[in-house]
């Protein structure tokens, strides 16, 4: 896993680190430069006289000398950083469409496509093919977020009402971290994203298993499970494709047991965690929407298996 700004993934990464580079380059250089003419000074000062004519003007000169290299070289700070954003901000060809809609303290992930049937929604995990560009269209549903995955691009607004984009490419395969940077709220810090880059081919495999209604559960405790999440508080904020939950509050559990983490990165997705998660998320994220869930230990037990076996 990767979360380094200077851990390039991608192109827009790298040309974000290449102009880190030049700044830090280019600020040393003239540090190095400064204190070089201080020390020089201090050390001539004593076997000259500045307020002769002669000194006076060498000290016009060096003044106007200064003057000419810092605007050269702050012209050249600004052209690296207009030509990096045009990089950055150029349209991409033939770009996987996402959208992107951050909540307190969550991120809701939906694939878009022509045919409506073919769209993929899903949480805290954004998954993309290598080598191609990915567009995300994105928005917040409550206050200002902020989208960073700091080894593919820089940072991104996510505002209420109005939709900003972003663009991606992974050059390599990996899991990214990334995270809001954007101050939201109490749980601001357990709001995690994860960036998983694909081979084409493994990326179209993973693509077509979300398409896929969830699964039939395959033993009476599943089966039980299925039974208490329709008949709880579950079914009234989140979507389960193949049921008849569709609501779209919290995150599609559709395929919850494939995600590496719940929470959006608080815990492990392991049954334990995701059973402890159910039934009192205030433990562990303090201020999250989800309620607590009083479910007596056998159906506790019955909806986690059911939930667990939803990959």
């Amino acid at each position: 896993m990767s979360h380094d700004a200077l851990d390039a993934a991608g192109p827009f990464s790298a040309a974000i680190a290449e102009m880190f580079w030049v700044f830090v380059g280019v600020s040393l250089a003239v540090y190095l430069i400064v204190i070089g003419f201080l020390v020089f000074v201090l050390r001539r000062r004593a076997h000259s006289d500045a307020s002769s004519p002669d000194g006076e003007r060498r000290a016009v000169r060096a003044i106007a000398a200064a003057v000419a290299v810092t605007s050269v070289v702050l012209l050249g700070l600004g052209l690296s950083d207009f030509f990096t954003a045009r990089v950055l901000t150029a349209d991409p060809q033939d770009p996987l469409r996402v959208r992107v809609t951050a909540h307190q303290w969550w991120w809701e992930i939906e694939y878009l496509d022509e045919q409506p049937s073919r769209h993929v929604r899903t949480a805290n995990e954004l998954h993309i093919p290598v080598g191609r560009p990915v567009q995300l269209e994105m928005t917040a549903d409550d206050v200002i977020h902020s989208f960073w995955v700091p080894s593919l691009q820089g940072k991104k607004d996510l505002l209420p009402g109005y939709t900003t984009t972003l663009n991606l490419v992974a050059a390599r395969p990996g899991t990214y971290e990334g995270n809001c940077a954007e101050f939201c709220g109490y749980q601001h810090a357990h709001m995690r994203i994860d960036v998983v880059a694909h081979e084409p081919g493994a990326f179209r495999s993973w693509f077509e298993t979300q398409l896929a209604a969830a699964a039939e559960p395959t033993t009476p405790e599943a089966l039980r499970g299925r039974d208490v999440f329709m008949a709880t508080t579950c079914v009234m904020c989140h979507a389960i494709q193949g049921t008849d939950a569709n609501a779209v509050t919290g995150p599609d559990l559709t395929h919850v047991a494939s995600r590496r983490r719940i929470a959006a990165g608080t815990l492990e997705n392991q049954p334990a965690n995701l059973s402890a998660w159910i039934r009192n998320p205030q433990n562990f994220k303090p201020g999250s929407r989800m309620p607590a869930t009083r479910l007596d230990g056998e159906d506790l037990a019955a909806l986690t298996t059911y939930l667990s076996s939803l990959k």
